[in-house]
Formats: C-alpha cells, sequence, structure tokens
C-alpha cells in the first residue's frame, strides 16, 4: 500500500515496507523517496540511473500537476494487493517487496555495529587519556617513544656482535696456520727463505714435502715441522706441460685442516721461495670476518699469465688466505673437485676451480706478490701501490733486491726497516727540492731516487720498466698494471740510493734510516742545473706508524729539509698535514 501526503505540509509518499527514521537505498524498480520534513529538492533520493539534474523538474512536475491520490483507485490498490500476497507471484512488485524488506535489516546491523565500534573506541580513548599539555600526537610523545625502542634494538645487535667479539680477541699470528708447499730437492737451498720471516715461537705452520728430507741439523731449528704429502696417484693428470705435483700441493690446506689445530682462524698457503711480512698479514686479515668464506690473495704482474689462468685466481707463489669456515667447506669436496679438472696445469688453478664451485670469489688484496717477472725487481719495489707489503715471491728468478749482496743477505738487510715500522716498508713519497730542481721519490726502507727536473706524481708513481714479462716476447703492453719506460735521456736517469742502516731515536721517537747512493757510471748530461751527483747520502727522519692502515690509503707525504752536512740530503716522511700536496 502506498501512503499518500499532502507535499504543501510538508508530508511525502512512499512503499509501504518504508520505516520512518531509515532512509531505504533505491532499486532500479523503486520511485523517488523523500525524507521526513519539510519538502524540498535535497531530501528527494533518486534510484539508480538517474541524473541528479532531473529531481528538479521531478518537483516541477509534482507542484504543477495534480497528484492523484492511491484511494481514489480502489480497483488498482486491489489488483496490486492481490499480487503482492499471492504466493506464485513472479511479477517485479513481488520482487521488489522482498528487496525492500532485507535491505532495511542489513542497513540495521551495519549502523548498529558502526556504532558500537564507535562506542567502545572512543570509551578506550577516554580510559587512556594523557594530560591536557600532552598533545595526542606530540613530538615529545614521539620522540619519548622511540627512545624507548630504539634502544633494545641496538640491545639486541650489540648482544648479537658482542657474542662474535666477547671471546674473541683481534686475530694474531697465532690464529693463522701456514701451509707452505716445498720440494725435497731444492728444501736445501730455499729453507733459508722461510727462515727469515717464520718465528717458532709466535706462528704455527707445516711444510709439506714430496719425500723424506734431513731435518736432524740443529740449524734447522725454527723453522716449520715437515710433513709429507698424500698419495694422490688416484687422480688423473692429463696436462703435458705442467706436473702432476700440482695436485699435491692443491690439497696442502686440506691436508693441514685435518691436523686438528686448534683456534684457527685463517690458513695462509704459500711457497718455499715466498717470504711474508706476517704484521701486514695480520693487518689485511683483520679487515675480514673469519667467520664467512673468504679467499683473500692476489693476481699475475702477466697480463698473459692472468688470461691463460684466470683473472679470479689468487696465485699461490705471492700466498693466499682462506678462513677457516671455507677451508672445512674446500675438505668436504675438494678431491671429488679434482678429479674433474684432469686437465689444469697447477695447484692454483686447481683451488680456483673449487673456489668457483664453492661459489666463493677471490677477494684480491694486491699486497700478496707473485712477481712473474724476470730482471730487477727495482722498479716495482721502488713505486710500491698504496696498500701494505705482504709477501715476495720468485726470489731465485729476479735479482737481489740490493746490489753486490746475495739474494739471503738483501732480504736480511730489508728485514731491518720491517721489523721497526712493517707498515711503512716499501711505501712511496713523493717530493720535490725546489731550491734545486729536482723530483725525490722516497721507497722507505729500500731506496731514494733523486731526478733532475720536474715529474709529476702521476708519472712517479708508475712503475719503471727495469724487469722483464715472464713471457720474454711480450711487451709492455703484457702487464696487469700501467708502466712507463726506462728513461733514455742521460740527464732525466736517477740517482739511486740504497737502504744501508736504520735505528730508532728513542728522544725523538723517530726511525733514522740512511741510504747511500748506488755508485755507478752516469751518462754525461748538458743540462745546466744542480747535479744530484754531489749528494752521497740521504737520511730520512720517519716516526713509527702501526695505524697506517686503519684509516683511508693515502700515500705518505715528504719534506726536503735543510741539510748541515754536505754531500747530504735530510727528508721527513710522515702523515700528509692539512692541504699537503706533491707539488712544485
Amino acid at each position: 500500500m502506498y501512503h499518500s501526503f499532502n507535499l504543501n505540509k510538508g508530508y511525502y509518499f512512499a512503499p509501504k515496507p518504508f520505516a520512518i527514521g531509515f532512509a531505504e537505498l533505491p532499486t532500479p524498480n523503486s520511485a523517488y523517496l523523500l525524507t521526513p520534513g519539510p519538502y524540498n529538492i535535497s531530501n528527494i533520493i533518486p534510484p539508480y540511473g538517474f541524473n541528479i539534474s532531473s529531481i528538479g523538474g521531478l518537483a516541477t512536475s509534482l507542484h504543477t500537476t495534480k497528484i492523484r491520490t492511491i484511494m481514489g483507485e480502489k480497483e488498482s490498490e486491489k489488483l496490486i494487493w492481490e499480487q503482492i500476497r499471492s504466493p506464485s507471484s513472479g511479477t517485479p512488485i513481488a520482487a521488489t517487496a522482498s528487496q525492500s524488506r532485507t535491505l532495511p535489516k542489513l542497513l540495521f546491523f551495519l549502523i548498529l555495529f558502526v556504532s558500537l565500534t564507535y562506542i567502545v573506541y572512543t570509551l578506550k580513548l577516554i580510559s587512556t587519556s594523557r594530560a591536557c599539555h600532552d598533545a595526542p600526537f606530540s613530538t615529545d610523545t614521539l620522540s619519548s617513544s622511540i627512545t624507548t625502542t630504539i634502544p633494545n634494538i641496538n640491545a639486541t645487535v650489540l648482544r648479537r656482535v658482542s657474542r662474535q667479539t666477547r671471546d674473541e680477541d683481534p686475530t694474531e699470528l697465532r690464529h693463522v696456520v701456514f701451509g707452505i708447499a716445498a720440494s725435497a730437492k731444492l728444501w736445501e737451498q730455499r729453507k733459508n727463505y722461510i727462515r727469515l720471516w717464520y718465528k717458532a715461537r709466535d706462528m704455527r705452520g707445516v711444510v709439506w714435502l714430496d719425500e723424506k728430507v734431513n731435518t736432524e741439523d740443529d740449524e734447522d731449528e725454527g723453522l716449520p715441522p715437515v710433513r709429507i704429502s698424500g698419495d694422490t696417484s688416484k687422480f688423473a693428470y692429463k696436462n703435458r706441460q705442467g706436473h702432476r705435483s700440482a695436485i699435491r700441493i692443491s690439497r696442502i690446506v686440506s691436508e693441514t685442516l685435518r691436523l686438528g689445530k686448534k683456534d684457527v682462524r685463517w690458513f695462509v698457503m704459500g711457497d718455499d721461495d715466498t717470504v711474508f711480512v706476517t704484521e701486514n698479514l695480520i693487518r689485511i686479515l683483520r679487515k675480514y670476518d673469519h667467520n664467512d668464506l673468504y679467499y683473500i690473495g692476489s693476481l699475475s704482474e702477466s697480463h698473459l699469465q692472468n688470461i691463460f689462468f684466470s683473472y679470479n685466481m689468487a696465485y699461490g707463489g705471492g700466498g693466499f688466505a682462506i678462513s677457516y669456515p671455507l677451508a672445512k667447506a674446500l675438505h668436504k669436496m675438494q678431491d671429488r673437485c679434482i678429479q674433474r679438472y684432469p686437465g689444469l696445469y697447477g695447484s692454483d688453478d686447481r683451488i680456483q676451480a673449487c673456489m668457483a664451485e664453492l661459489g666463493v670469489p677471490l677477494t684480491k688484496e694486491i699486497g700478496f706478490h707473485q712477481y712473474d717477472v724476470y730482471g730487477n725487481l727495482f722498479g716495482l719495489l721502488a713505486s710500491h701501490p698504496v696498500t701494505p707489503l705482504v709477501s715476495l715471491h720468485h726470489l731465485d728468478v729476479v735479482e737481489p733486491i740490493f746490489p753486490n749482496v746475495t739474494r739471503v743477505e738483501a732480504l736480511q738487510r730489508l728485514t731491518v726497516p720491517m721489523k721497526l715500522d712493517s707498515a711503512g716498508l716499501m711505501q712511496q713519497s713523493i717530493c720535490y727540492d725546489k731550491s734545486k730542481t729536482w723530483t725525490v721519490s722516497v721507497s722507505w726502507g729500500f731506496a731514494v731516487q733523486i731526478f733532475r727536473g720536474v715529474f709529476s706524481p702521476r708519472e712517479m708513481e708508475m712503475p719503471s720498466r727495469t724487469f722483464l714479462n715472464w713471457y720474454r716476447r711480450a711487451d709492455y703492453t703484457a702487464y696487469a698494471f700501467n708502466t712507463r719506460p726506462v728513461t733514455r735521456n742521460p740527464c732525466q736517469k736517477p740517482y739511486v740510493f740504497y737502504f744501508s742502516k736504520a735505528e730508532f731515536n728513542s728522544t725523538t721517537q723517530q726511525i733514522v734510516s740512511e741510504y747511500e747512493r748506488h755508485r755507478v757510471p752516469h751518462p754525461e748530461c748538458r743540462w745546466k742545473m744542480a747535479n744530484p751527483a754531489s749528494v752521497d747520502k740521504v737520511e730520512v727522519y720517519k716516526k713509527p706508524d702501526p695505524h697506517l692502515w686503519d684509516r683511508a690509503p693515502r700515500r705518505n707525504c715528504c719534506r726536503v729539509k735543510k741539510s748541515e752536512e754536505k754531500g747530504t740530503m735530510v727528508i721527513d716522511v710522515g702523515m700528509c698535514r692539512d692541504g699537503e700536496v706533491s707539488e712544485t
């Protein structure tokens, strides 16, 4: 049934199911619904699909058209009621009535739910209300919340870090085990290199030989214990240019691990003709977490060698370090891995092949020196890169690093500055004697060079080619780094002063090192300028700097000082001061 009302009195008309106080959602079959109250265009709710602008026309029509009341059409009303009450009716009117009964219930429960939620939320706010001077979202409140939360996070992180470091001191030599590959045929000669750097009281290591040697002589005291490598006859070797001893050497890390030494963090591999600067080795290893998988070493100086083998391989002669967890992982799979690579040449590439299977890349530290060169190492050592000197290799192949002495004697001389300041050993400094227009290059603990004229630091930091490539037919393009030619201009040939002695002055807290001129014939120079031949000795003053590599890498600076002694140049070497630059 429809109720009819007088619009002029503020009434409306609506279907029977409509309940006053609730708005019914319009349906496509519903009429326009008017909310209670005085008639207004805003009270009209249009059905779906109608434009709101049509409501204005409807209102005008309602005012101007005579409204026929439903009471005047009794027959139509009777027909409508019969259709509504009929159970079998499938007319649109029955469907509309059903929808009219369902939708208000849903709306009722929806509004009830929203109301209850609002009440609960309001009560919660009231119960947790704060003082009036504290705004609900004030910065003070936020900051106090942050400060009470962050310490908990930091505490968790600190606890995690403390678990790693609480019972672990910084890495020392006692945490390192050296595995040294040696040959019985060369043992008598090369054990002298090991004796130069290995200290049995402070270090642990094993020399792995292919055959038994006589170790009963008293002079062998202080060397690492000697062991014989395991049998490798079950492994295939098919490289015609190499030697199957490569398989034996590649298994040294695994065999050293099986010895079961305690408190080991790193295994360091080297050859019997490798000399380590162990203090610098420890400085390098401290940069890395020994609990992770690390494979640390360096490449060959020969570009062709790196192409032939791999740019991702650490060369064993220069030495490489493997963390203890990685050594364990390698040990579990190495024998199977070796079987898959019978055609490889050496031990280094077999190690790298297994590292590739483990997914561990090479971490490059260029202080490990393979020295795949021939001739004189002077150019390489006098322009050492800005990194700690960790190792020297192929000492039987190259010339002695100091002239007029044997190889072992030359290395013994190098141990003097090594003991005084190992961090600064071989580190290059570049400065200028402006009064004489000389360029001075100091490789601390090794040599000083004086050049006529001005050479830029960019030129001086490149090694001069005093050496030959491992592949003798290769030219300078076959190196894996930049080099510069040995000058042909007689006036630009450097005057070289080699390290002779050093001592620590406890009063000034400085190391005083002396470098004597290498007396070789120099070609005649016609430049009208001061001649470096007037200098016989160079004195270099330097404070020990054990924390040099704890800072960002940077060359030390040098300054030419006034000398009171004729024929002596005085140089001060140390950290660069603020604003100090190597310039003329």
